[in-house]
């Protein structure tokens, strides 16, 4: 009986943290955001794009041809159908960093990213959500993209920081989000940051 709670809580977050990074839909009319920045801001120098580590797993977004990598030690978790989410955990179960790749479903641009990323996470039903930083054509892998760090508390009353990036690659334009509680930000950065930057799409 505990055993199936806990895994019900966790199934829940799991679910509230993956409702951040996929299930686009059209977007939202409000007009409420934080000023974008022009160019490639001082917030987002950690992006350099490079292969990933050996150790890390890869893994394929079903039919689409981007590929999103994450360390060892993390393990893919169950989300919307044609995304990719990986997760590691605490011993109790609670996530403390998460990984997320979504291909483009709704009127997200590269021009529009810094709005409409926060409004979405408005939509999914989030709240005190702030822009950190937000930049437009910085440099990935295979093609360019823009990106937004944020920090929202979801309905269930958990906060998150993140990075969300779209990316319009040669062949597939998708959003790649890496999370993590602020506590846990500090530990997590650094991967969530390498993810981001050995992306493909």
């Amino acid at each position: 009986m505990v055993a199936a709670a806990a895994m019900l809580v966790t199934l829940a977050l799991a679910l509230a943290v993956a409702g951040c990074g996929a299930g686009y839909g059209g977007g939202s009319s409000s007009t409420a955001s934080a000023p974008q920045a022009t160019g490639r801001s001082r917030a987002f120098a950690w992006l350099r794009p490079s292969p990933p580590p050996r150790a890390w797993h890869m893994s394929r977004l079903p039919g689409d041809v981007a590929r999103l990598a994450y360390p060892h030690g993390w393990r893919s978790i169950r989300t919307d159908p044609g995304t990719f989410s990986a997760a590691v955990r605490a011993p109790t179960g609670e996530i403390l960093g998460y990984l997320n790749a979504t291909p483009r479903q709704g009127t997200e641009t590269l021009s529009n990213w810094g709005s409409f990323r926060l409004d979405h996470n408005r939509d999914e039903g989030d709240v005190d959500v702030k822009s950190v930083a937000s930049a437009t054509s910085l440099r990935f892998r295979s093609g360019h993209g823009s990106c937004v760090i944020d920090t929202y508390t979801t309905s269930s009353g958990r906060r998150y920081r993140e990075v969300a990036c779209i990316v319009a690659g040669a062949r597939a334009t998708t959003v790649v989000v890496g999370a993590a509680p602020p506590a846990q930000w500090p530990r997590q950065r650094p991967a969530l940051e390498r993810a981001i930057s050995t992306f493909l799409t």
